[in-house]
């Protein structure tokens, strides 16, 4: 998958003020032998620069700290720096960064902030006690309220009503979640949600706010349809997988969000979702791109639930979106994918600890803000003992050792997969690790049959980037669909445990004369992304299919020559999956289908 993994590193740092700031500190010491004071260190009118320094003024080492303060009404952080600083409501914590957090006695650190308004900090608190070193009664959060009970359903509303929680301090409010959204405060223990649509799901949560501004975890579910309308039928799904990858960074310049897989009907006709991707970096699973991940505030039009976010919900971004996706497709199951083309070079760190490397993953899809979202882990290492961007040179035992330590860290209740190569050449990428070896620890294997050819080859040949079998004229032996598929079933990787790929876009070549494929070339065919790429939605109409070859469809409109799939060859395609026993298809990615899915009704209706 070349284009993709570029694009991945384009986006990879776009960050806003304060995204990818929710620390994950480890939970902090007592303060009873620590300080924190603040100083205004500047004020230009409109905002403010301020500093918090920490000392430690006891005898022992601290290992880690957070402060936290209220802030008047109006006045609010904007950005920060040497801390994490995260706001609930007027009340504000900094945790330290992995840098920061160790403190020697006598020791101290700083971190400042940008903020606007005029207001001052009270309420101090250090590691849980007084700013000034005394120690103060704890104040605990207020409990989970009941779960809530639904009545009076009709086409457009519902009543819910709840028990009351706990609180040392007192409760102050409820916020009304659906679908993970809040939609609404009050400060009695019911509330009649309005506006909803007819024969349609939701699901609501209730959590409370005490009087000192502490929100408490979230009640249990409860499940509402509301009344009359109708709604698409449970998907046809069989027992093959249908996966399509969601890329986090589709929400920007493809303006593709996960509401689209709802209006093109995509979502009812598919069994999984690929996230992509999260970082490899220092032997570890990392974010990806925080914004996009947890902290874009989606407008009500672009949102599942139709309901905009709010700047104080707990989780915002795609994964949000993906758990309302899941409150309206419970059938859904979402995986994060690690690694791709740009960050596959992170894996022969990890491969040197490869428990290391289980737990850090473990702990970051399971992080307790979005640990529902996701059902499992994908890695798709570019490529073990081989070359891709870079080159590794872990070893073929290496990929064994590293999908073992993962089927260990995430055990049998959650998936684990991988993509891999299709690179059935005598001597080529497949033999290159121990893929037989590691299928034992996998669900299964997304093997890439696309991209076996393109314009990175300038000048030609001109060949389909996805064949399903070999023709005469092929560039390459080996480089087939059919022939990835026969190396991997023969080294004793299970039929079951395979699944074709297709791609939702067209690599192409220009400077071409020639109709059929073999003809030679100037340079890539301009595309709207990157040189040499399309997405189908956009070739279908503007160079139409002239031919098939090898069991996928070519173009030939002006100078210009395209290869990709369409409906008929996708259910070629998934006609001859299913006769070589295969698990089911994955495609890359979503937002290059039609605006009313037909690549992915092709998918599901093939493998139906």
């Amino acid at each position: 998958m070349r284009f993709r993994h570029r694009a991945a590193a384009g986006f990879a740092t776009l960050l806003l003020p304060l995204a990818g700031l929710v620390g994950l500190a480890s939970p902090a010491e007592a303060a009873a032998n620590a300080t924190a004071t603040y100083t205004k260190t500047q004020d230009w009118g409109t905002g403010f620069g301020g500093q918090w320094t920490v000392k430690n003024t006891g005898t022992s080492s601290i290992s880690s700290w957070t402060v936290e303060w209220d802030f008047p009404s109006g006045t609010a952080v904007t950005s920060a720096w040497d801390a994490d600083v995260t706001s609930s409501g007027t009340h504000w914590t900094a945790k330290n960064k992995s840098y920061n957090g160790t403190l020697a006695p006598g020791a101290s650190v700083s971190f400042g902030f940008n903020g606007t308004g005029s207001g001052s900090p009270s309420n101090c608190k250090l590691n849980g006690d007084s700013c000034d070193g005394t120690t103060v009664p704890g104040d605990a959060a207020p409990s989970a309220p009941g779960t809530p009970t639904a009545s009076s359903v009709t086409d457009t509303s519902v009543k819910l009503s709840w028990s009351a929680a706990t609180d040392d301090k007192g409760v102050k409010n409820y916020d009304v979640l659906r679908d993970g959204a809040k939609v609404a405060t009050v400060t009695t223990t019911s509330y009649t949600d309005t506006g909803l649509t007819a024969g349609t799901d939701y699901s609501y949560t209730v959590r409370a706010r005490d009087t000192a501004d502490q929100t408490g975890p979230a009640s249990g579910a409860v499940a509402v349809h509301t009344t009359g309308g109708t709604t698409d039928p449970p998907p046809t799904t069989g027992d093959k997988v249908k996966l399509g990858y969601f890329t986090e960074w589709g929400i920007y310049g493809r303006n593709y969000n996960v509401k689209n897989l709802v209006t093109s009907g995509s979502a009812a006709k598919i069994t999984h979702i690929n996230y992509a991707f999260g970082n490899v970096t220092g032997g570890k699973c990392a974010i990806g791109d925080s914004y996009a991940d947890y902290d874009k505030a989606f407008t009500a039009d672009q949102s599942v639930s139709g309901v905009a976010d709010t700047w104080d919900q707990p989780l915002r971004g795609n994964f949000n979106q993906l758990r309302q996706l899941k409150a309206k497709y419970p059938n859904i199951k979402v995986l994060w994918s690690f690694g791709g083309w740009t960050w596959s070079g992170g894996f022969g760190e990890a491969a040197k600890n490869p428990a290391a490397f289980a737990q850090s993953c473990y702990d970051l899809v399971e992080d307790p803000r979005w640990a529902d979202v996701f059902d499992g882990i994908d890695i798709d290492w570019e490529y073990p003992n081989a070359c891709g961007l870079s080159c590794d040179t872990s070893g073929a035992a290496a990929y064994k050792n590293l999908m073992q330590a993962l089927r260990a860290k995430f055990g049998s209740n959650n998936l684990v997969t991988a993509a891999t190569t299709a690179d059935g050449s005598a001597g080529g990428k497949i033999e290159a690790a121990d893929y037989a070896g590691a299928a034992q620890y996998v669900d299964w294997y997304n093997v890439m049959t696309y991209d076996f050819f393109g314009a990175w080859d300038a000048q030609g040949p001109t060949a389909p980037h996805s064949p399903l079998t070999s023709y005469s004229g092929i560039p390459k032996a080996g480089f087939t669909t059919a022939d990835a598929m026969a190396k991997f079933k023969a080294i004793g990787v299970p039929a079951k445990k395979l699944l074709i790929g297709i791609g939702f876009y067209g690599r192409g070549w220009t400077g071409v004369t020639q109709d059929a494929p073999g003809g030679t070339a100037t340079g890539p065919a301009a595309g709207t992304y990157e040189q040499g790429i399309e997405d189908y939605k956009v070739l279908k109409t503007s160079c139409p299919a002239t031919g098939t070859v090898a069991g996928t469809a070519y173009a030939h409109c002006g100078s210009n020559w395209w290869s990709y799939d369409t409906p008929s060859t996708i259910a070629g395609k998934m006609s001859w999956a299913k006769s070589q026993g295969l698990g089911g298809a994955f495609f890359w990615e979503f937002s290059g289908d039609t605006s009313n899915g037909e690549l992915v009704s092709a998918i599901n209706s093939g493998l139906s």
